[in-house]
């Protein structure tokens, strides 16, 4: 495949620590074509997007080490993602 090609794939991060959710949401963007990167926590998150520069994040709000929204507000100081929070809530 040629290079230019490869260029116009969108790539979207998704950061989540529940591993069932990450893969359900990988194993549906892929289907659709897009480029999935995962991370499992804030900062591995963080990390990835300043590396990879995706088209688009899927964060979740509660992460075991650097909270959804610490993490969007270390990732808005540089750059302009569009950004998906995910919520979850147990117990209604």
């Amino acid at each position: 495949m040629r290079s230019d090609i490869q260029k116009t794939k969108k790539s979207i991060l998704v950061v989540d620590d529940d591993e069932d959710i990450v893969k359900t949401i990988k194993g549906n963007l892929e289907l659709d074509g897009y480029e999935v990167l995962t991370a499992h926590d804030g900062r591995t998150g963080v990390q990835i997007a300043k590396k990879n520069r995706p088209d688009l994040i899927i964060l979740d709000l509660n992460l075991p080490d650097l909270d959804g929204i610490k993490a969007c507000e270390i990732i808005r100081r540089e750059f302009d993602f569009p950004i998906i929070m995910l919520a979850a809530r147990g117990g209604i």
